[in-house]
């Protein structure tokens, strides 16, 4: 039996983290966190000169970066990858035949993405990508842009196991009850 990758995917606000944490709470799950690979690297290194500079890491760094975090021996989450088309086809293509892939898309209206970030706020989240108006409107953009293509793609990806959930549920726990059925 092939491990499993879940791809925890969809847009700001949506509890990816949150999810994807009580889901290693309860298995053994290798939790990769592309965001915080990349803010983890020397600041002399290649990929972290290209995102000093604002520009974005060339998939195909970004890809060999990744490919020394995945441990095909083992269940993971991915958190923030893929983001782009071509980074969906590359996971597909490169690991489905080493991984039983599973697409969690957790799926909320705009406005439930937008009072979500609003309460992380008020409760002391201290994320500089969620206080300033102009970027949360960049990342949302950019999510329906760029992601959601990729997301659709995988909708319909051949060996790829896709769930669409409905996490607008104020409950936490009642969305994860979903999460988990999804997964088995």
């Amino acid at each position: 039996m092939k491990p499993k990758m879940i791809l925890m995917m969809g847009g700001q606000g949506v509890g990816k983290g949150t999810f994807a944490r009580k889901l290693m709470e309860g298995g053994q799950y290798e939790y990769i966190e592309t965001g915080a690979i990349l803010r983890g690297l020397p600041p002399e290194s290649k990929i972290a000169g290209i995102i000093a500079r604002g520009e974005l890491v060339p998939d195909s760094d970004l890809f060999e970066l990744l490919a020394t975090h995945f441990d095909t021996s083992s269940d993971m989450i991915l958190d923030g990858f893929p983001r782009t088309l071509g980074q969906a086809k590359w996971i597909v293509e490169n690991y489905s035949n080493k991984f039983d892939i599973r697409v969690i898309f957790l799926d909320v209206p705009e406005s439930v993405m937008l009072s979500r970030i609003e309460k992380r706020i008020r409760e002391g989240g201290n994320r500089a990508d969620d206080v300033d108006a102009d970027v949360v409107r960049r990342r949302l953009d950019n999510f329906w842009r760029i992601t959601m293509p990729a997301i659709e793609w995988l909708r319909t990806a051949p060996g790829i196991k896709f769930s669409d959930i409905d996490v607008t549920d104020p409950d936490a726990d009642k969305n994860f009850v979903k999460i988990l059925a999804a997964l088995n």
